[in-house]
């Protein structure tokens, strides 16, 4: 009688654990990180006071999530090239550890390094991912487990979003109607991941937008979104011409990252709708600088390597402004923490949980006060015999210090076109990324610089972006913040250069980067021959 009257209690326990467990309590995840898109967004406009090209943009999505969560000022990442960069973040390592991951043309992942979104599949999440994660690859996007894991049914032509969007307009669409038609895209493929997923199961979504990458419709800036290209003057940062050509194609980039915003919208849209909103983590940010503009994509200058980013969800004390300095591969550690699997020891990243879980701005871990940030090669042909341009850095509250290993070298590409019979003409210049200097890909403030950079007032500017540099760069970051000024030279400065490379030197060696390694004989052998890699001036287009 008494194993029978405690039979039924104990069924009914054992049925509430199996329930606890089969009903996974851990939040989801949902990443957007969009290509090519910087430090832009109206968010900033407020942390950094008026008068910056932040002014002119509208991103009321990002800033609800930054002002709902934290918001942070000095998020850097660790390569400003799409694959590099990529890499790091699922890595959670710096990008030199991560073997031909390293690189663009001739990338091809390393299956031993492990990446969070595999490590949080083996621990009960359904993955997903909508178009661009990690490229080049075999399997393409292998980090994130092949395209089993890909949802796009829904349509891909918002990688394209001005040329689509101009093109449905010229057949007698209104904006808003193809707005719709875009955001519809957005929210079918959101939709199918979702349906994919398991009861209870959570989920880790990577959203991968490319349209704000190159090339957009000229004028599409003010035509889609309203933004005046010359509402942008007087705001250029030092290393931009201040000129009608130069604004009217930023203010097309700023139209983009709007859209790249929109999309945001409708996710969080389908996330209350399911009603996971409360119980996802949201991160959004993109993987460097803009192309096509000095100082930008391929560039360790601010405007190359910082970006935008803001998280919030439970268990994130929001409302925050937060000036620590982070990397994005940070995130990778994070992302493991948040779904409570275990961090490999190999990864260099550290979880910024310890600053997200305290109500305190500004600077909140004492720790956090420099980052490390770097690059190898990004366009195989950019120069001769497909040799990289090295560089490495570390970042603090002050200063900027840069070390060029191989200052012989073009920093954005061999100028092998600009004289004589070959010379390409401004349209080629603007829309073809593998014409010249093409580490910083195409557009039309590329060309007006190459194509005047015999004006003497528009030499120092092609100068500044294009020619060769010293071996060390150092930049004071209160007295110049547009990074214009190099004072690694200057005898005032010799601690603080001496400070600053001892610094960087030992990280590049606690980590073991093969750059220090046989001359950096890896990353000095040309890549294999690939679908990007041919005879130069012959190479095959994206």
């Amino acid at each position: 009688m008494m194993n029978r009257f405690f039979s039924r209690p104990l069924i009914l326990i054992a049925s509430l654990l199996v329930s606890i467990l089969e009903a996974d309590e851990r939040p989801n995840i949902l990443f957007a990180f969009a290509d090519d898109w910087g430090r832009h967004a109206s968010a900033y406009a407020k942390t950094d006071g008026p008068g910056t090209l932040n002014d002119a943009i509208h991103t009321p999505h990002f800033d609800a999530l930054a002002s709902s969560g934290v918001l942070f000022k000095n998020a850097f990442v660790n390569a400003p090239s799409c694959t590099p960069c990529r890499s790091s973040i699922l890595s959670g390592q710096h990008f030199w550890r991560t073997n031909t991951a390293a690189i663009l043309q001739g990338a091809v992942w390393d299956d031993s390094i492990p990446s969070w979104p595999l490590l949080l599949k083996e621990g009960g999440y359904h993955i997903g991912f909508t178009w661009k994660v990690w490229s080049p690859g075999t399997p393409r996007d292998a980090p994130y487990g092949g395209s089993d894991n890909a949802y796009a049914k829904g349509g891909g032509s918002y990688n394209g979003f001005s040329q689509t969007v101009t093109r449905m307009v010229s057949k007698g669409n209104s904006v808003e109607e193809a707005k719709l038609v875009m955001t519809k895209q957005v929210r079918d493929n959101f939709r199918q991941m979702l349906a994919a997923k398991k009861e209870g199961q959570p989920f880790a979504y990577w959203f991968g937008p490319t349209n704000v990458h190159r090339k957009w419709i000229k004028g599409s800036g003010k035509a889609l979104w309203k933004i005046d290209p010359d509402s942008l003057k007087g705001k250029m940062p030092a290393f931009l011409p201040d000129v009608h050509e130069v604004r009217q194609d930023f203010a097309d980039y700023l139209g983009e990252a709007m859209a790249f915003d929109m999309a945001l919208g409708i996710l969080l849209e389908e996330l209350k709708a399911a009603g996971e909103f409360e119980n996802t983590i949201i991160a959004i940010s993109g993987d460097h600088g803009p192309a096509g503009f000095p100082h930008g994509k391929c560039n360790l200058y601010d405007f190359g390597t910082r970006v935008s980013l803001a998280l919030s969800g439970p268990g994130i004390k929001g409302g925050r402004v937060v000036d620590d300095l982070v990397s994005l591969p940070d995130l990778a550690a994070t992302f493991l923490e948040s779904g409570k699997v275990d961090i490999p020891e190999v990864m260099t990243s550290k979880s910024l949980w310890p600053t997200l879980k305290l109500a305190k701005s500004g600077q909140v871990d004492e720790s956090r006060t420099e980052v490390f940030f770097g690059r190898e090669r990004h366009v195989a042909v950019a120069r001769e015999g497909y040799l990289p341009y090295p560089q490495r850095a570390v970042r603090t509250k002050d200063y900027l210090f840069v070390i060029n290993f191989k200052p012989d070298r073009y920093p954005l590409g061999d100028p092998y076109l600009l004289d004589g019979n070959r010379a390409p003409n401004v349209e080629k210049l603007t829309n073809s990324t593998f014409v010249t200097l093409p580490d910083e890909d195409a557009g039309p403030t590329k060309a007006w610089i190459v194509s005047n950079r015999k004006d003497p007032k528009v030499k120092p500017f092609y100068d500044h972006a294009y020619g060769k540099r010293p071996r060390e760069e150092l930049y004071d970051l209160k007295a110049d913040p547009d990074q214009m000024n190099n004072l690694a030279g200057d005898p005032a400065h010799v601690k603080t250069v001496k400070k600053l490379r001892d610094q960087l030197m030992a990280e590049l060696k606690s980590t073991s980067d093969p750059r220090l390694v046989d001359g950096g004989k890896f990353f000095e052998t040309p890549p294999m021959a690939g679908p990007f890699v041919g005879k130069r001036g012959q190479e095959k287009k994206k």
